[in-house]
Parts: structure tokens; C-alpha cells; sequence
């Protein structure tokens, strides 16, 4: 029997979480609330008074586990038309409307086996997230390493969460783009094919890759990763331009 259509429902802003100043989470209630694959998004709509709609994609931060609601982590575009009013006006107790869960190649269940390679751009960590959740709340052990790259250490999005969850063969690699604090030994520079050569050489040569973020650190992350002998069907990209 196929699944029934998805169709726009209107979700209760039960939770708002600064993640960083230009990022945060917001809780949504839904009141038909249908179970999610880790790497999965909802669509959100605006609708003016005027009748004018503007609408968006958003990846789900919150493991599959958290039923009833789900999260989205969403970074403010200054000229956007969608993430200023959730950073600017909504407030817990506003309503919004939503369909999903939607997407199915861009998806990670514990079934599924690793290791692990996620290679995160700015705000492309939030679906990759929702699969580290998942491995931490299923118990599962697969070795998994996140690459996840920023422009300074405060716009690590989840920073505390990502510390106190590594371990138990999960590795969180930053690597900052521009600023870096005193003492900083981790990567300083774009992700590039050495850099996943020396990712690579502590997972093993057959990873199963998701990577996530700008077009350009996607492109150079898949075509690197290919050239250093991991299949190409075993990286899966999802690429995006600002979310506004």
C-alpha cells in the first residue's frame, strides 16, 4: 500500500535554541507528525497578507527517535526572506507551516553500515547531525568521523554537543577557514584531497561518504575522495546555496 501523500500541516513552535549568533534550532510540533530517516528535510511556507508565498527547505536536526516533533537548525541570511522571520518574529507558541519528511538517497540508518565519513560546509552539518544523534541513540558503534568546516571556532554549529558526544569511535575534525584561537592545533584551510587523505588513512579505504554544504566543498570533497580510490557510489552529496 503506497504512503499516503505528504501535505502541508500547520506545526506549533514548541522550542527555540541559540546554536550560534547566526544559526539556532527551533522545535516544531506536529500534529501529524510522520517518522523521518536521518538526513531528511521539511518544507517551510510564508504566506503574506497579501496572498505572496515564499518557501524553503530545511534539513531535520533531530534524530528519528524524537517523536512527535521535529528540529530544524536554521542560519540566518541577513537578505533572506524566510530565515530572518524565524530569527527576527517567531516566537515559542507561533504556528508554521511545514510538509515533509521528504528526500531518500541523502539518508543514514545504523542498517546501514560505515564506517563513516561526514564532511560538513558551515550549516551543511545539520542533516549530518541527525545521523550522529541517531548512531548515539541507537548505541551504535560504527566508526564515524565528521570533517565539518567553518570560517572560526564560534560558528561551529552544535560545538558542545559534537565534544561531549565524540568518543566511542566518533571523531569530530573542525577545520577553520579563517580565524583560529590561540593554541589551535586542529586543520586551518579549506577541506582539500590531502586533508581526506589523512582522514581517510584512519577509517580504511571504503568509507560510506555523506557530505554536505557549499557546491564548491562538495565538488572538491567528491571528485578528491574519488581520486584517492573510495567508489563513487559509495559518496552521497547534497549540495546547496544559502537557505533564506
Amino acid at each position: 500500500m503506497p504512503p499516503e501523500p505528504l501535505v502541508w500541516q500547520i506545526a506549533t513552535v514548541s522550542a527555540i535554541r541559540g546554536e550560534t549568533e547566526r544559526a539556532s534550532s527551533f522545535t516544531l510540533s506536529l500534529p501529524a507528525w510522520r517518522p523521518h530517516r536521518a538526513g531528511q528535510h521539511y518544507d517551510v511556507r510564508l504566506t503574506a497578507a497579501d496572498g505572496y508565498q515564499a518557501q524553503r527547505s530545511y534539513s531535520i536536526a533531530s534524530p528519528p527517535a524524537h517523536t512527535g516533533v521535529v528540529d530544524l537548525t536554521i542560519e540566518r541570511i541577513p537578505d533572506g526572506e524566510v530565515s530572518p522571520y524565524f530569527h527576527d518574529v517567531l516566537e515559542v507558541g507561533d504556528l508554521v507551516e511545514v510538509r515533509g519528511p521528504i528526500g531518500g538517497y541523502f539518508v543514514w540508518e545504523p542498517a546501514l553500515g560505515g564506517p563513516l565519513l561526514l564532511v560538513a560546509g558551515g550549516s551543511g552539518v545539520v542533516p549530518l547531525m541527525a545521523m550522529i544523534r541517531q548512531r548515539a541513540a541507537a548505541g551504535d558503534t560504527t566508526p564515524t568521523t565528521l570533517l565539518y568546516s567553518a570560517r572560526d571556532v564560534d560558528d561551529l554549529i552544535y560545538r558542545d554537543e559534537l565534544d561531549a558526544l565524540a568518543g566511542d569511535g566518533l571523531r569530530v575534525l573542525p577545520t577553520l577557514t579563517r580565524a583560529h584561537p590561540p593554541g589551535w592545533t586542529g586543520y586551518a584551510r579549506r577541506v582539500d584531497e590531502p586533508m581526506l587523505a589523512e582522514v581517510l588513512a584512519a577509517l580504511g579505504p571504503d568509507p560510506l561518504v555523506y557530505a554536505c554544504g557549499p557546491t564548491l566543498l562538495v565538488e572538491t570533497v567528491a571528485a578528491g575522495l574519488v581520486n584517492l580510490g573510495v567508489p563513487p557510489d559509495r559518496v552521497r552529496t547534497e549540495r546547496f546555496g544559502p537557505s533564506n
